[in-house]
């Protein structure tokens, strides 16, 4: 590695010094490119661009690596629990046992919502999307907890994140219980926080509802498997709406809102509708025609990611955990029939081998949500639910960091150069 690269710019030769991290590529620090030349980079999408350093999460696409705090995403899946997670992510390490029993029993004693919001849901039509109602009511936590939006306490701080990640399966259970007309379930602190938002979501007053603990360990996995992914849309709304002071809520909210996105946590809705349409077996290779066909709009959703550009290492996790689900529950779904084997298909033909459009974890999570009992509606609003932990972590990270300034994009002008302005009645 060198340390520092040279840069002839504006008639200047610069030394531009090279940044490393402990794993992954260095980077070229311009933080003085502006000040010594008066010119800027031009990088739309930021696809070349570090906008921070963080020791939360690393993705290498090119091998399908993806490590939290260090740990292989295939390993916590399968030998963790989403609150092991959530205490890596937002500490560092993994909980001892009284660690951990602490950390889940503070969570558990914030899991209700104030009495006050359950009047707040009846302000929505009964048919509001579930992301439209937790972009709402997030942002109108900050309303009711005004006790911890000091964000230059850290004290303060690590409670909103607590309250944040206990209180969004309440809120996204609340959504779906609005969205059908049954009444709101309240929490039960006695069960897993799995097992609790399942019960909040499918449980009803008039009986006592079980949890199956194949599902309740298949949303687990999904949960640990969307809980961070570096500094992907959302997560950088959540940062950039931090940078200017903004309270944890309305900070969260943000990033509620850009996961809304089709491009970014509507993908596995997206997933399923298009397995759904191909409906069966023999129909696939129509299909697989019509997405090499430039000329068609058809694309095969759930394949290729924005970083991938291997195979996603969740996606290993959600195949075999979609077997799990649909052998408990019984399901016979043609929908995992042609799920399978467009997979098969697809990864044997030369044009998707060269394009490396490997199959993601939105291919597979959309059946198993699905087979749960889950709406489509639902499916950003569960991702958001997990995504809360990173977003957290992401954003008390950032607030942390004594050198972070309020985000600031430039841009590369091409609008008309300065002119005067022409009175109404002489403008033709």
């Amino acid at each position: 590695m060198t340390d520092s690269v040279k840069l002839n710019a504006a008639g200047k030769d610069l030394d531009l010094k090279v940044l490393s991290g402990s794993v992954g590529p260095d980077v070229i620090d311009i933080r003085k490119l502006y000040a010594q030349t008066g010119m800027f980079t031009y990088d739309p999408g930021f696809t070349s661009t570090a906008s921070c350093d963080s020791a939360i999460t690393y993705i290498d696409g090119d091998e399908g690596v993806l490590l939290h705090r260090g740990y292989p995403i295939g390993q916590l899946a399968e030998k963790s629990t989403f609150m092991e997670v959530c205490h890596l992510l937002l500490n560092g390490e993994l909980p001892t046992k009284d660690e951990l029993d602490k950390f889940s029993y503070t969570i558990s004693r914030h899991t209700m919502l104030h009495e006050q919001l359950a009047t707040f849901y009846r302000g929505f039509r009964r048919d509001a999307h579930p992301m439209a109602i937790m972009c709402g009511v997030v942002g109108a936590l900050s309303a009711f907890y005004q006790d911890s939006a000091d964000i230059t306490d850290p004290q303060q701080r690590m409670i909103a994140s607590h309250r944040l990640i206990a209180k969004m399966p309440t809120i996204a259970a609340m959504a779906y219980k609005y969205s059908i007309g049954q009444p709101f379930m309240s929490p039960k602190n006695n069960l897993s926080y799995t097992g609790n938002f399942l019960q909040m979501t499918f449980g009803v007053p008039a009986e006592e509802y079980v949890v199956n603990p194949v599902v309740e360990k298949a949303m687990d996995r999904i949960f640990i498997l969307h809980a961070d992914h570096e500094q992907n849309a959302s997560t950088s709304t959540v940062r950039l709406a931090g940078s200017s002071g903004a309270n944890p809520f309305a900070c969260i909210a943000a990033g509620i809102a850009c996961l809304w996105g089709p491009a970014h946590g509507g993908a596995n809705e997206a997933a399923l509708n298009m397995l759904r349409e191909i409906g069966t077996v023999d129909r696939i290779p129509e299909y697989i025609a019509r997405a090499k066909d430039k000329n068609d709009p058809f694309r095969l959703m759930g394949f290729g990611h924005r970083v991938y550009k291997n195979y996603d290492p969740r996606a290993t996790v959600m195949q075999q955990t979609v077997r799990e689900v649909l052998g408990e529950l019984g399901v016979t779904d043609p929908v995992f029939d042609v799920a399978i084997a467009l997979e098969e298909m697809a990864l044997s033909d030369p044009y998707f081998i060269e394009k490396k459009l490997f199959p993601n974890v939105d291919f597979y999570s959309g059946v198993i949500l699905s087979a749960i009992g889950f709406p489509t509606t639902m499916f950003t609003a569960l991702f958001a639910l997990a995504r809360t932990v990173g977003w957290v972590a992401q954003w008390n990270e950032m607030i942390s960091d004594p050198e972070q300034k309020i985000g600031r994009p430039r841009q590369l002008y091409t609008g008309p150069t300065q002119r005067d302005f022409v009175p109404l009645a002489d403008r033709t």
